[in-house]
């Protein structure tokens, strides 16, 4: 029995990737895509590993990769979102995303989902990197599957309110906008059964180390991250407006635990594979 959520999630996440470069006719470059394994694990070691020797602070063994298993689920996060031409563009945002967790922290808390800041950094910093939001299509049969796998893995972290929250609210806006525009339900469904809206609302918002702790605070962040993408995606239309939306008001998160005061989330590899507990 799996006790560890985040071996489950690396399970569906790699399920996903399979399933995509089998069944959609992505054009990845196998090498792109060890770049990004390469990068992440590199960065995570070099992070967890040789700097806290260097500063005396003790580690593991040498060829340990400490939190290996956050390294590996930001590794598939980029690898089934980013697209690129170059290595140097995929390792740049795999060691970006890890290196975010250790540069861009308040209270011990790192506030930027790591595989949404290395997109981000990738877009800005490189002219052939992209994000495909339509790259999955719009089957049912994608949507039953994302929404069952999400749904085993937010149960089991404790989060699945949050990406309800995002889901309901953008979903909500697309309802008014749909009547007000006079189109069919066809056009309502068709947005909301995107395949990259429902993996970034199933598994990059509801990162359960970098959002908000108390309940509240994630329902607030949630709704804020759904109207931003709502105004980017349909007024500014600005295909990739969920990133961008996340990687904005990422920023709130310390802000709202400040605010709203509850247990830090650590994960735990007994009973249920996660353990909500203060941190000193």
């Amino acid at each position: 029995m799996v006790k560890d959520a985040r071996i489950a999630q690396i399970g569906f996440l790699l399920l996903f990737l399979l399933l995509g470069l089998s069944s959609r006719d992505w054009t990845i470059r196998p090498e792109l895509l060890a770049t990004v394994g390469i990068s992440c694990l590199g960065t995570q070691w070099l992070t967890r590993n040789l700097i806290p020797r260097w500063r005396g602070q003790g580690a593991g063994p040498w060829w340990g990769v400490p939190g290996w298993q956050s390294a590996v689920i930001t590794a598939l996060g980029l690898c089934l979102l980013l697209r690129g031409n170059h290595a140097g563009t995929m390792a740049l945002a795999g060691s970006g995303a890890i290196a975010s967790k250790s540069l861009f922290r308040i209270q011990d808390k790192h506030f930027f989902n790591p595989a949404n800041f290395g997109i981000i950094l990738a877009l800005v910093l490189t002219p052939d990197a992209w994000v495909s939001p339509g790259q999955w299509g719009t089957q049912a049969w994608y949507f039953l599957l994302f929404i069952a796998a999400g749904g085993i893995v937010l149960r089991w972290v404790g989060r699945w309110d949050t990406s309800m929250v995002f889901l309901g609210t953008y979903g909500a806006l697309e309802a008014i906008r749909t009547v007000l525009l006079g189109w069919t339900v066809d056009v309502y469904f068709h947005k909301l059964m995107s395949g990259s809206l429902l993996l970034f609302a199933l598994f990059m918002v509801t990162d359960p180390r970098s959002i908000p702790n108390a309940k509240q605070a994630r329902w607030i962040w949630a709704g804020a991250i759904a109207w931003l993408t709502f105004l980017l995606q349909e007024q500014l239309f600005i295909s990739t407006g969920m990133f961008w939306a996340l990687f904005f008001l990422a920023p709130l998160t310390p802000l709202l635990d400040f605010l709203w005061s509850a247990p830090r989330f650590t994960w735990q590899s007994l009973g249920r594979g996660f353990s909500l507990k203060p941190l000193n």
